[in-house]
């Protein structure tokens, strides 16, 4: 399966050209990849049309690498039904919730099939009205399956090509789907999100709602993004999701076993089988958070309880740090808090820019590049250094500070470091003791859940860091 003419992709912002174009610098895990004479003409500045068989496989290999990304709006609009019909169906999940549903329903444009599964609501009579309302189809259970049953139950009703999952505490915009659709003209595509913003209500005020406005679980912000198990954006949520269905058909679907982290299984075997998932900011979708501090943290709690399920599936991808072993080694280093921590630390740097250095000696400014590269792998250890003390491990942290004032200041740092890092005044229109206070919540909500699942498992496969001894990345399979 190759890209049709006419795709186009631009070059991720990451992306470093070099060479006068002839080699491209990026991706995830970083690479460098060199490009023949003949595929060099083919990118015009950042961006490539396909026009043949040969720009085609260069694109192809852009994606693959997450050098690139579909560069939607200059896409033409997807036909996924042509003369024949509306190419997608809505289902969506219902458990009570008959306004929320009403809302969402009265969001959808007019024209195409809408099935409404009834996961055995208390009062399913409610439920009905406003599906009949709509002129959806409702679907009812007398078992509560949870979401990802009741989702695969109205995907066994789907006679389209295409499928869109929505939950009942979202709102679509006219053009959410249309642009999602758009990415699978890449016949790799198997799913779409947009990204999960704020719904605005009567009752979205005060700073919880505030925070939650940018630090949402479910909003993977405002780049595009291949989704790939280890990277910034390693799942995309199921709230609003469109697919394909006889791929999503062959993977089986959702795992109804999983009343949590259902969607990122999915993705996980997706990628795994050699299917393709994008992430699309310029699509959006609103969601209705939760403004009660009690509901809001066991929410974030509920998340964390996903991990050891996720453990259990695919063992390989559920470590809550990757790290290089320079990374570690420098991560180590820092936590020692000794005279010798920082002068070590910056050997472990200065060795880990050299050997980049020599992997790029053949491009220009290797030692710069090379510099620019171990920088970020630095920030990138301390980072997820401080998610560990703060996040995952925080009752170990806690009860190491009790006996250890070494651990009081790694955590103390941990703690003001990532507030530093992730606070955006404009952004947030919040002052830096709240956000600090609701990001802390945030983390013990999370933390919590994780250590639930740990728990009950009896297993610490969630709870433990892996360390990435090679650069390499295992070729995807091609899906038949």
């Amino acid at each position: 399966m190759t890209l049709p003419d006419g795709f186009v992709v631009t070059l991720d912002r990451r992306t470093r050209v070099l060479d006068g174009g002839r080699a491209l610098l990026g991706g995830y895990r970083t690479r460098l990849i060199r490009l023949s004479p003949r595929a060099v003409p083919l990118l015009d500045g950042r961006t490539l049309h396909v026009r043949n068989r040969a720009g085609a496989v260069l694109a192809d290999r852009l994606l693959s690498t997450g050098l690139a990304h579909p560069a939607v709006e200059a896409l033409p609009p997807h036909p996924p039904g042509g003369a024949d019909g509306p190419g997608c169906t809505y289902v969506i999940p219902a458990y009570d919730r008959a306004g929320q549903l009403d809302r969402l329903l009265a969001s959808i444009p007019d024209g195409y099939p809408v099935i409404v599964v009834d996961d055995a609501s208390r009062r399913p009579e409610a439920v009905a009205a406003v599906a009949a309302a709509h002129g959806a189809q409702l679907v009812p259970l007398t078992v509560n399956v949870g979401p990802a049953g009741a989702r695969n139950v109205g995907l066994g009703q789907v006679t389209t090509p295409y499928v869109v999952f929505v939950d009942c505490d979202v709102v679509v915009s006219a053009d959410t789907v249309p642009t999602l659709l758009r990415h699978f003209a890449d016949p790799l595509v198997v799913l779409a999100t947009p990204r999960i913003v704020a719904l605005a209500t009567t009752r979205a005020s005060g700073w919880l709602v505030r925070y939650e406005s940018i630090r949402s679980s479910l909003d993977l912000g405002a780049f595009p993004a291949a989704v790939f198990p280890g990277t910034p954006v390693s799942w995309v949520p199921s709230a609003c999701m469109v697919a394909r269905v006889g791929a999503l058909t062959g993977l089986g679907g959702f795992d109804e076993r999983m009343r949590v982290g259902e969607d990122v299984d999915l993705c996980w075997r997706a990628v795994r089988d050699g299917w393709r998932i994008r992430y699309e900011p310029g699509a959006t979708a609103a969601h209705e958070h939760r403004t009660g501090l009690g509901s809001w943290f066991r929410r974030k709690a509920f998340y964390g309880t996903g991990a050891h399920p996720l453990a259990t599936r695919h063992p390989q991808n559920i470590a809550p740090a990757l790290l290089p072993p320079w990374g570690a080694a420098l991560l180590l280093a820092l936590l020692a808090q000794r005279r010798w921590s920082l002068p070590v630390a910056a050997c472990v740097w200065g060795v880990a820019t050299a050997r980049i250095a020599d992997k790029l000696e053949s491009t220009e400014q290797p030692v710069r590049q090379a510099a620019r590269l171990s920088a970020g792998g630095a920030v990138s250890a301390l980072s997820q250094g401080s998610a560990l003390l703060t996040r995952h491990w925080w009752p170990l942290t806690a009860l190491g500070c009790l006996a250890s004032p070494r651990i009081r200041r790694a955590a103390a740092v941990a703690a003001i470091t990532d507030i530093a890092l992730e606070y955006h005044r404009d952004a947030t229109r919040l002052d830096p003791v709240r956000y600090g206070i609701a990001r802390r919540l945030d983390d013990l909500a999370y933390g919590a859940g994780v250590w639930i699942s740990a728990v009950k498992g009896r297993s610490t496969a969630a709870l433990r860091p892996r360390i990435v001894l090679s650069r390499s990345r295992a070729a995807a399979t091609r899906p038949r």
